[in-house]
This record gives structure tokens, C-alpha cells and sequence, in this order.
């Protein structure tokens, strides 16, 4: 069963972590957390992108000149494709790129971005994290004390707490999250995943 090191703020060892094995110690699916990857950027994707057709260009309504006599190749109107200001030919209309993808591959797919980030070491435990009042040095100091500064940063909490998220938002590549918005996509992008104690038994509580 893989085991953490529990840190405070200042970056000093409190305690040991049992992680749960079913969680955090199975072997990565790179097929899973690819699926999930591709769905979460596709459902992202507004679709709303739109040309239009012949159909739909003002004008063009008369033809241009007659069938036969003049040598030139017919036309039946000045809003086809080929001509200037005219439709454009299969274009894109506005559509949903969303797929689903069914529940059992999605949980692999956490459970192997979550196994990751332990097999790389990039897994950071905090006790807690507090604060009375919004500073972004409080933050910054933080990750430059666990050693994860200079490094794209995923803060997970286990409860919003407005003086965190707003610190937090104000550092580049810093992001923070709640364990029931935690996705294979972040989990992955990040370089760092810092989890706090409470946050990481509820995650496994879930995936268990």
C-alpha cells in the first residue's frame, strides 16, 4: 500500500499517509486517461462556428448571363462557390462535439491519473491549509516551502474556501479545486497535484 508524507505549510513532516491501493496504487491505463482527456477538450468546444451557404448570401438571384451564345461556361448565379463573395461549400455549421464516455472507463481513467501523480512523486499531502485574510504571498510562500513553485500547481481542497481560491487565482499556472470537480484533464495538465488530508479521504471515499 503506498504511503506519503504528510506536510504543514512550512513544509515540515506532521505525519504519515496510508494511501488506499485501489486508488492510488493501480497500474496506469494510458487508454483510459486518453479517452478522458479527448472527451474533456471536446466538451469544451463551443461549436458554434458558422459559414454561410449559396442559399443564404444576399443577392445572386438573377443568372449572371444567358446558357448558350456567349462562350463562357454557364452560370446560374453570382453566389456560387467559385465566385467572389460567394457561398462558401461545405463549410462548418454550428454542432456539438460532446461524446460520452461510460462510467467504468472514467473511473480507470481517475484512479490512473491519480496512481501517476504517486508513481512520479508529484504528490504533495498538506495537513491543512488556513488563512484568515486573502494574500497571494501566503500562497506563494507555501509552494516555494513544499517545493513546488516554479511548477504548473493543482491545490485540491476538501471545501471552497474564498480566501484560498482567490490567493491562488492570482498565480500563473496555480489552479484549485474541490474533490467533486476534479478531472482526469487537470489532474494530468498540472505538474504538481497538492491535496489536503480531508480532500484526499474523500476522494477516496469515492473511488475506493
Amino acid at each position: 500500500m503506498p504511503s506519503v508524507k504528510v506536510l504543514d505549510m512550512t513544509g515540515k513532516e506532521v505525519s504519515d499517509y496510508e494511501l488506499s491501493a485501489l486508488v492510488f496504487g493501480v497500474t496506469p491505463n494510458k487508454t483510459a486517461m486518453h479517452t478522458m482527456v479527448v472527451s474533456y477538450l471536446a466538451n469544451q468546444r463551443q461549436g458554434t462556428q458558422s459559414t454561410l451557404t449559396r442559399t443564404e448570401v444576399r443577392g445572386g438571384g438573377r443568372k449572371p448571363w444567358r446558357q448558350k451564345g456567349t462562350g463562357r461556361a454557364r452560370q446560374g448565379s453570382t453566389r456560387a462557390p467559385q465566385w467572389t463573395h460567394g457561398g462558401v461549400a461545405l463549410g462548418p455549421k454550428p454542432r456539438s462535439y460532446r461524446f460520452s464516455v461510460n462510467k467504468k472507463v472514467k473511473r480507470i481513467a481517475m484512479k490512473s491519473a491519480l496512481s501517476t501523480k504517486v508513481l512520479d512523486n508529484n504528490m504533495i499531502v498538506l495537513d491543512s491549509i488556513k488563512m484568515n485574510e486573502f494574500k497571494t504571498k501566503t500562497i506563494i510562500t507555501m509552494l516555494n516551502d513544499i517545493k513546488a513553485s516554479g511548477s504548473k500547481a493543482l491545490i485540491v481542497m476538501p471545501a471552497a474556501d474564498c480566501h484560498v481560491i482567490k490567493s491562488a487565482s492570482n498565480i500563473p499556472g496555480v489552479k484549485t479545486a474541490l474533490p467533486n470537480t476534479l478531472n482526469v484533464y487537470d489532474i494530468l495538465n498540472y505538474d504538481k497535484f497538492i491535496v489536503v488530508k480531508d480532500a484526499l479521504s474523500k476522494i477516496e471515499e469515492v473511488y475506493a
